[in-house]
């Protein structure tokens, strides 16, 4: 193999693939590619990297943030920076963006000519659509290459991020289907939250503890009905955006069982935060769904290894910490957390804690989220052929220090500030170039590509 190409790059470590860790194993890399993994004797290379004991990972893949939601397309930089320093080589990046929501084709080539400006590592796209009219992008916007649609059932704001009623979304869902691509759903029920805050409002009931009050499981699992049955009637794949109920993960199976395309993400703070952290963290811990009870919590680790859950994101939505700080009104506050630099850490200290294997964090963090947006295998996996991002960590003790978030200053904040975790990032490569050396992100922006969907051949949801 060795005298047939180039190998640029021979990187030594424990391999971890979704069903095993390879231990003492290495990747050989060739120009942007790899272009072999095994154990053993390894072939020679122009560079040996050296991580014994340490874990090697495919680079991560994160099927939920948000870039360009609060600072317009300049934001792009800054969370892409923050992803390579968290060994995220792929983003799939939400289109509700300030001051224009990707709603058509001429949004979507604009935001594409964005991340080639600014991003530092990959970028896949969302598109959505209006709250009424305008259907006849949504295959233009298939056609330049988003990954996916996202539509909310509960309006945030009447144009950049509206709900889409009941009518409307039927009609969208049956040129979504047409795609292959998935609707992602905001799932929360307009009426009862509405309802709710009006009320909590009204009795001068603003504290931290009323934003889980005035969104309880019940809106959650009405919008799900609701999608679902939409979906069966259509023939799109609907996926819910952020389960934080285990219920969600059987609505989607039970749709499934009906012959719908549906499936379910968890986000990764609805794996270990329950609605006490409100309290404890007034304002840093708001974010839509809210944080549930531990019984939730332990219902959603009961469907991710049951394999229910389609995969873990990190829907990380960087408000400026000024919309972060609780004065009263939880009402006022931001909803959203920072999550690009500790899914890795923190999703491997989680599984420690339970006896998991970290083959979980290539599945469900890599694999999967690629394999739902159309990326794999060129992104998601540690195979010959695919493109050679790479997530190396670190195993110890290690304290989460969110002053050396990769981003702005007024994004330089996290609900997981101080807190010890049993990993760290120590190198995150993209296409074959370390651009993260564990202390400083060695890439330039720019370097970052638009990764369009592969096919239009739609993924099983159940797969």
């Amino acid at each position: 193999m060795a005298g047939e190409m180039r190998l640029d790059h021979l990187i030594r470590g424990d391999i971890v693939t979704p069903e095993a860790v390879l231990a003492d194993g290495w990747i050989a890399v060739s120009g942007e590619r790899i272009a072999a993994i095994g154990t053993g004797e390894a072939p020679e290379a122009a560079a040996v990297h050296a991580h014994r004991g340490r874990l090697v990972l495919p680079g991560l893949v994160d099927g939920h943030m948000h870039t360009s939601s609060h600072t317009g397309w300049e934001g792009i930089a800054g969370a892409t920076r923050s992803a390579a320093a968290g060994g995220i080589t792929t983003v799939c990046d939400m289109p509700y963006d300030t001051p224009r929501p990707v709603m058509d084709a001429e949004a979507l080539a604009a935001k594409i000519e964005a991340v080639g400006r600014h991003a530092y590592i990959d970028v896949s796209l969302y598109a959505t659509v209006r709250k009424s009219g305008g259907l006849d992008q949504i295959a233009p916007m298939a056609s330049l290459g988003c990954t996916a649609f996202k539509l909310s059932t509960f309006e945030v704001d009447p144009v950049r991020f509206p709900r889409i009623d009941h009518g409307e979304m039927r009609e969208a869902f049956q040129e979504i289907a047409r795609t292959g691509r998935m609707a992602a759903i905001h799932n929360e029920d307009q009426e009862i939250v509405q309802r709710l805050i009006a009320d909590a409002k009204a009795s001068g009931r603003t504290g931290p503890e009323m934003h889980a009050a005035t969104r309880p499981p019940l809106a959650e699992r009405l919008a799900n009905l609701a999608v679902f049955e939409l979906g069966l009637a259509t023939g799109c794949h609907v996926h819910l955006a952020h389960s934080s109920l285990a219920a969600g993960f059987d609505q989607a199976a039970a749709a499934r069982a009906a012959g719908g395309r549906a499936s379910a993400e968890t986000c990764l703070h609805y794996l270990c935060m329950t609605k006490e952290a409100l309290l404890a963290h007034p304002g840093i811990a708001k974010c839509t769904p809210p944080f549930r009870s531990e019984a939730e919590v332990e219902g959603s680790w009961a469907a991710l290894l049951a394999g229910r859950v389609a995969y873990i994101s990190t829907d990380h939505a960087p408000w400026p910490l000024s919309r972060k700080r609780f004065a009263g009104d939880i009402f006022a506050v931001g909803a959203g957390l920072t999550g690009l630099q500790t899914l890795a850490p923190l999703l491997y200290t989680l599984l420690e804690r339970r006896g998991l294997p970290p083959t979980l964090i290539a599945r469900f963090a890599a694999e999967r989220p690629a394999r739902f947006h159309g990326l794999w295998p060129k992104k998601g996996a540690l195979v010959p052929g695919a493109d050679a991002d790479i997530c190396i960590l670190a195993r110890g003790r290690f304290r989460f220090d969110a002053a050396r978030i990769e981003d702005r200053e007024e994004h330089r904040w996290s609900l997981w500030d101080g807190v010890e975790m049993s990993a760290r990032v120590a190198e995150t490569w993209s296409r074959g170039e370390r651009v993260w050396d564990g202390e400083r992100v060695l890439a330039a922006p720019g370097r970052g590509r638009f990764q369009p969907r592969l096919s239009d051949a739609p993924v099983e949801p159940g797969a």
